[in-house]
């Protein structure tokens, strides 16, 4: 058996980013930037006002107060979208709409709410410092600098920038596709009655979804029958995707032809047991630039084997730099024994309690109870070489839930 670090160090070395595709911006949501995007020009390209008020000469304003206001003549208005036609000089003001251009003259906008006017004339009661309420030329993008660097992920904001430097299509990493094959004489579908000799094949959904959660393009080849030659004609179908993944077959039984089919297609098979639980049956494999992953059968160990593994594969291959679940430390809510040697990979419920971080188990961690998957928001991960861990004993928590920490009332309004 090979180590958890050794499987993570060789898939990792075989992972490399795509190629890089151009995609339209609405389309960019969640892609990896795949080249830098500098400022054609500066944003904004003249000083304007950040408020609705009064473009003044701060000078003019020293002193001003409610019970003693400075009076300026009104010379002019602007809306958003003109510009001044007059020069504010000592003892002038412009009305300004939030987005004007700064007229010639001003260095400051007072606020509307801190003015009374006439029709020619504007009554201002707090004094002004020179650039108040100005945007200035400039101040958020600068030509020529790099605006949004390579390898961002692009998140809504980085939508709204991009299309305030109008490129409408941009260059990202192509997202990987991801052959699933499931094996088994007894898998049915999900459109099929079971009977008693039978299960629906669940590995199918749940390992799609992991696939299409974390950015890759799922490819659903369908059901092996436990025959050589029924699982090579899939496998030939699957060799048409960057990644390929199939779950069960891997075991030394007589109907497992998973490692036998890898060998005939020219697959180089680069370990076929991990130190670990649950997924110590798991093979990986490569052919030029595809990867090859025969994770277990049972649900837990194929949608944990994937968690480790395939997943981290995948966001590289997209681009992506971070690759890995955020971990923390946390005190264990329960005692746990565990065999020496393998790394464990237990589901757990992990909170936060206002000084750190807990932990327990879902339950039974029996590697066939999915409902335990579906409690977890966290895999606790003990060390190969403990055999004990106590309630109160520190771990690490894979958090699995990215709303974690999330709240339904917003913890910024309580005092």
């Amino acid at each position: 058996m090979v180590s958890v670090a050794h499987v993570i160090k060789t898939v990792m070395g075989a992972a490399e980013p795509m190629g890089t595709e151009r995609v339209t911006l609405p389309n960019a949501l969640g892609r990896v930037l795949a080249e830098n995007v500098t400022g054609p020009r500066d944003i904004p390209p003249k000083d304007n006002s950040a408020m609705d008020g009064y473009a003044v000469i701060a000078a003019d304003t020293a002193g001003a107060a409610q019970d003693k206001p400075a009076t300026l003549q009104i010379i002019e208005e602007i809306p958003a979208g003109m510009a001044a036609t007059k020069t504010v000089t000592q003892g002038t003001a412009t009305r300004i709409m939030t987005g004007a251009l700064i007229p010639n003259g001003a260095d400051a906008v007072v606020p509307v709410e801190d003015t009374d006017s006439s029709s020619t004339h504007v009554a201002i009661f707090r004094a002004a410092e020179p650039g108040a309420n100005v945007r200035f030329r400039g101040e958020d993008v600068r030509q020529g600098h790099v605006i949004v660097p390579a390898g961002t992920v692009l998140k809504p904001a980085c939508l709204g920038m991009l299309a305030s430097l109008g490129r409408a299509v941009i260059p990202v990493f192509q997202r990987p596709t991801v052959a699933l094959i499931s094996t088994g004489n007894e898998l049915v579908d999900i459109d099929e009655t079971p009977d008693d000799t039978s299960i629906i094949t669940s590995n199918s959904y749940s390992l799609a979804g992991q696939i299409t959660e974390n950015g890759g393009i799922p490819l659903v080849i369908g059901i092996a029958r436990d025959d050589k030659k029924d699982i090579l004609s899939l496998f030939r179908q699957a060799l048409r995707a960057d990644i390929v993944v199939s779950s069960a077959g891997i075991s030394e039984g007589n109907y497992d032809f998973v490692a036998d089919v890898l060998e005939e297609l020219g697959v180089t098979v680069h370990f076929t047991r991990v130190a670990e639980r649950p997924g110590k049956p798991m093979v990986f494999g490569t052919k030029e630039q595809q990867l090859f992953f025969s994770l277990p059968g049972n649900p837990v160990s194929s949608m944990m084997t994937f968690e480790q593994y395939v997943r981290p594969a995948i966001l590289k291959m997209s681009g992506h730099r971070r690759v890995f679940r955020r971990t923390v430390h946390a005190v264990m809510g329960e005692d746990f024994e565990k065999k020496k040697g393998l790394r464990y990979f237990l589901r757990g419920i992990l909170k936060e309690d206002g000084t750190g971080y807990t932990v327990i188990t879902t339950g039974g961690q029996g590697s066939g109870i999915l409902t335990s998957m579906v409690q977890a928001n966290a895999v606790i991960v003990l060390p190969e070489e403990k055999t004990h861990i106590a309630r109160g004993d520190r771990v690490t928590a894979q958090i699995l839930d990215p709303s974690f920490g999330a709240t339904e009332e917003p913890r910024f309004l309580v005092p």
